[in-house]
């Protein structure tokens, strides 16, 4: 197949998978179109089959917002007709799905047949969908496309209550590449990685995210500054936003500066989380948590949230630990706890490595996406 894939560039889960679904459905032999403003990050050009077209973006004086959703319509079209694309996959509702409308209908006109596919990834509808200017259109967007998936069954219900859907969602997962995203098998080079951050005898925590504020990565200061105290530990941080300041300020202000590494965004944080003995995610929500996924297939547990669809991902108990939002005090203590009992930690970190390579590589939540384009172009096709 031929298909056009449209996501936001950035440092973000929805930009993530949408990429690395592109980079999979490209290494199956499928032809790969990214269409948006910039070029994904985590596309290194190393990939036979995959094509990426710019979104140019009109500044004339008129226009006090440039009409984004408007320019990427149009680019949709043209790539769509030019290279003859099957479909087009946008993620993330907003504005996409609706760019991806108006694309459809303006092919249509032409009598070209331009079936898109909706992907929902959490904000776009728990939050910004929400909003009462954007409810209506965002409504209308999901109820026209050709096909709708969402990330967890959590975030599929919410969208079936908050926005009144009635047309079916299939959920299909994040996923993983699980010969990327793997344990580093040779202990001794693992030894020699962990140095660059913390004392062959030092635990070394982590924590990926985007930095917003729904991620609470002030509360991930706080669990550490907790468990530093009962024990010699590192913390790294890796990504990049709006509350790294803030975040830093507060390392530096409850003295544990000289343990915290902020790396800032990182292309090969494969590499990295695989040198971690525990992962915090403290999020406010997650739709699914991708990075404790990620986490997991190399082997690393969670410290995390019950939020969203969190628990459709991490087994409480087995593959890492759920708490309330904002207990940073029982997170702190379970850390301390399970890096004490290490056979207990190292069951803990078998069992996350088997869990995704059962339920969450690739090559089996991929081929499902496939099986979905295949049917939504069988039905356009008998309509």
């Amino acid at each position: 197949m031929r298909i056009g894939i449209t996501c936001y560039p950035t440092y973000g889960g929805s930009g993530v998978v949408a990429t690395e679904l592109g980079i999979e459905l490209a290494a199956l032999g499928h032809e790969i179109h990214f269409i948006s403003y910039s070029q994904p990050f985590r596309l290194t050009g190393r990939d036979n089959g995959i094509f990426y077209h710019e979104v140019p973006v009109s500044n004339y004086p008129l226009f006090e917002f440039p009409p984004y959703d408007l320019a990427l319509a149009s680019r949709m079209a043209e790539v769509a007709e030019y290279y003859a694309l099957d479909l087009l996959h946008v993620h993330y509702a907003i504005p996409h799905s609706v760019s991806a409308l108006l694309a459809r209908q303006m092919l249509a006109a032409r009598g070209r047949r331009l079936p898109f596919v909706t992907t929902l990834h959490g904000t776009d509808i728990t939050l910004v969908g929400l909003d009462r200017g954007y409810l209506p259109i965002t409504r209308y967007a999901i109820q026209e496309s050709d096909g709708v998936t969402s990330i967890s069954n959590y975030l599929r219900d919410q969208t079936i209550t908050r926005f009144d859907v009635t047309r079916p969602i299939e959920t299909i997962t994040n996923f993983v590449n699980c010969d990327v995203y793997a344990p580093i098998r040779d202990e001794a080079l693992r030894a020699e990685r962990r140095l660059h951050y913390a004392a062959l005898d030092e635990p070394l925590l982590m924590h990926l995210s985007n930095f917003r504020p729904v991620k609470r990565v002030t509360d991930a200061i706080k669990i550490f500054a907790q468990v530093t105290r009962e024990q010699p530990v590192q913390l790294v941080l890796i990504g990049d936003g709006p509350e790294r300041s803030v975040a830093e300020w507060l390392a530096h202000d409850l003295g544990i500066q000289n343990r915290v590494h902020f790396l800032g965004k990182q292309d090969r944080v494969h590499e990295l989380l695989a040198l971690a003995d525990l992962l915090l995610m403290p999020s406010e929500m997650e739709s699914f948590g991708l990075v404790a996924l990620e986490a997991m297939a190399c082997k690393v547990p969670s410290i995390a949230t019950r939020v969203g669809g969190v628990s459709e991902l991490v087994d409480d108990g087995e593959t890492g630990l759920l708490f309330p939002v904002g207990d940073v005090d029982a997170m702190a203590r379970a850390a301390v706890e399970l890096l004490r009992d290490r056979p207990r930690l190292n069951t803990m970190r078998e069992t996350a490595r088997r869990t995704a390579q059962k339920r969450f590589c690739s090559t089996l939540v991929v081929p499902h996406y496939v099986r979905f384009y295949e049917q939504i172009l069988r039905e356009g096709a008998t309509s």
